[in-house]
C-alpha cells in the first residue's frame, strides 16, 4: 500500500459527507461501507491493501472506523486530505448530538421523560448485543475466556479507571504468557510514505500527553476534561462500544454527568450514523462545570479522537514489521480478550442497574435484544421502539 495522492481535498470531503449521513450499523458496518466505496466503486485502492489498513486500525486503541477513514484521506489527497475525511466523517453525528444535549433540559412531561428511560433501556440491549459479539470474536478459545472473566474480576476489587488499565495491561501480560491460537501473522507489504521523524514524533506525544496530563489536570477543568478524554481515546481497544466503560468512569465517577443523563445520551447516540466516539461531543456539552457546551463538546470531541490519531500516525511506517511479531499478538489478543471483560463488566453497571428498574423495564430491554439478535432489525430502529416503548411505558404508569 503506497500513498498516492491522485485526488482533491474536495473529492475526499464529498466522498466522506456521504458516508457521515448513511452510515448507521456502527464500526464493523462502516468498514463495509469504506470498502464499498473506496475499493469496490471509486478503486482507490485493492482488497489486499484495505484488508492490510483494516487490520492495522482494529490492532490499534482508538476509533477504528475513523482511523481508516484517516488513512484514506491521506493516501488519496495528503494531510488536507486526512482532515477532509475526518471532518465530514465525524461532524454529522457530532451535531446531532450537540443538538441532543442542548434540547433534553428542555424535555419535560411523563412522555418526554419517559422516552428518556427508554433510550436508557436500549443501551441494555446493544451493550449486551456488543458484548456477545465480541465474545464470539475476541475469546474464542479456553485461554482468552479465562482472561475476560478475570478481567471482570479485577473491576470487582478495582473499580473505575485504575481497574480497566490495569485488566489491559493484565490482560496483555496474560497474552503473552498463554500465547492464544492464531497469534503469528503471514507479512503483507504495507508502506506510508510517512516521514520516521514525524512517526516517532507522534508516538512521543502520545506518551507525553498520556503520562504528562495527569499531572497538569488539577490545575483547571479544561485540563482535566482534555486529560479524562484523552485517556478514554487511548485505552479503547475493540471497538466504539469499549468507549463506554472508559467514558463513565471519566465523566461519572467525579460527578460531571449523571448516570441518567449518560445512558439516555448514549442510547441516543446509536439512532445517528457515523462514529459511535461522537458520543464524546454530548458528554462534554452536558458537563458540569464549565466548561460545557458548545466549547466543551469541542474539547472532548478532539481529545477523544487524538490520542488514536497519533498511534496510527506514530506506527504506519513501522507496521510492516510489528504486525508479524508474534510476541506483539500474542499481547494484544489478551489484551482484547480483557476488553470484553470490561464491557460485560459494564453492561452490568452501569447499563443494566441504572436502566432497569422493575420487569416491564426488563421485558422492553429483552425485546430490543431480540430485535437486534434475531430479527436484525438496524440500531436505530431499535432506538425508536426503545423511545415509543417508554413514553408508553410512562403513560401506564
Amino acid at each position: 500500500m503506497n500513498t498516492p495522492t491522485e485526488g482533491t481535498p474536495g473529492e475526499v470531503l464529498r466522498a466522506f459527507a456521504k458516508l457521515g449521513v448513511t452510515s448507521f450499523g456502527g464500526p464493523v458496518a462502516h468498514i463495509g461501507y469504506f470498502r464499498d466505496e473506496f475499493v469496490i466503486r471509486r478503486k482507490w485502492l485493492g482488497d489486499a491493501a484495505y484488508a492490510d489498513l483494516v487490520a492495522l486500525c482494529q490492532f490499534l486503541p482508538g476509533p477504528a472506523s475513523s482511523q481508516v477513514g484517516l488513512v484514506l484521506g491521506l493516501m488519496r489527497a495528503g494531510w488536507l486530505g486526512a482532515l477532509a475525511a475526518f471532518a465530514a466523517f465525524t461532524l454529522p453525528s457530532a451535531l446531532l448530538l450537540l443538538g441532543f444535549a442542548l434540547a433534553a433540559p428542555a424535555i419535560g412531561g411523563p412522555v418526554g421523560l419517559g422516552v428518556l428511560d427508554g433510550l436508557k433501556i436500549v443501551a441494555v440491549a446493544i451493550v449486551a448485543q456488543a458484548v456477545w459479539g465480541m465474545a464470539q470474536n475476541l475469546c474464542p478459545d479456553r485461554a482468552r475466556a479465562a482472561i475476560a472473566v478475570a478481567a471482570v474480576a479485577v473491576l470487582a476489587f478495582v473499580p473505575g479507571a485504575a481497574g480497566m488499565v490495569g485488566a489491559i495491561i493484565l490482560g496483555g501480560l496474560a497474552g503473552l504468557v498463554l500465547r492464544p491460537p492464531g497469534a503469528r501473522a503471514e507479512s503483507r507489504a504495507v508502506t506510508m510514505t510517512i516521514p520516521r521523524p514525524l512517526a516517532v514524533a507522534a508516538l512521543l506525544g502520545f506518551a507525553g500527553l498520556l503520562l504528562g496530563l495527569p499531572l497538569l489536570a488539577a490545575q483547571a477543568q479544561w485540563l482535566a476534561l482534555i486529560d479524562g478524554f484523552f485517556r478514554a481515546g487511548a485505552l479503547v481497544f475493540g471497538g466504539g462500544h469499549v468507549v463506554l466503560p472508559l467514558l463513565q468512569a471519566e465523566v461519572v465517577a467525579p460527578g460531571w454527568v449523571s448516570e441518567d443523563a449518560f445512558l439516555a445520551g448514549y442510547g441516543a447516540a446509536q439512532a445517528i450514523p457515523g462514529p459511535l466516539f461522537t458520543f464524546a461531543a454530548y458528554l462534554g456539552a452536558v458537563s458540569g462545570p464549565a466548561p460545557n457546551g458548545l466549547l466543551g463538546a469541542t474539547i472532548a470531541l478532539l481529545a477523544v479522537f487524538v490520542p488514536g490519531f497519533l498511534l496510527l500516525v506514530g506506527l504506519l511506517p513501522f507496521w510492516e514489521r510489528f504486525r508479524t511479531l508474534p510476541t506483539a499478538r500474542s499481547a494484544m489478543m489478551g489484551a482484547n480478550a480483557a476488553v470484553v471483560g470490561i464491557l460485560g463488566a459494564a453492561l452490568y453497571s452501569p447499563v443494566f442497574t441504572s436502566a432497569i428498574g422493575d420487569l416491564r423495564d426488563l421485558a422492553l430491554a429483552l425485546l430490543c435484544f431480540v430485535l437486534l439478535m434475531a430479527w436484525k432489525v438496524p440500531p436505530w430502529a431499535v432506538v425508536i421502539v426503545a423511545g415509543a416503548g417508554g413514553a408508553g411505558l410512562a403513560l401506564i404508569g
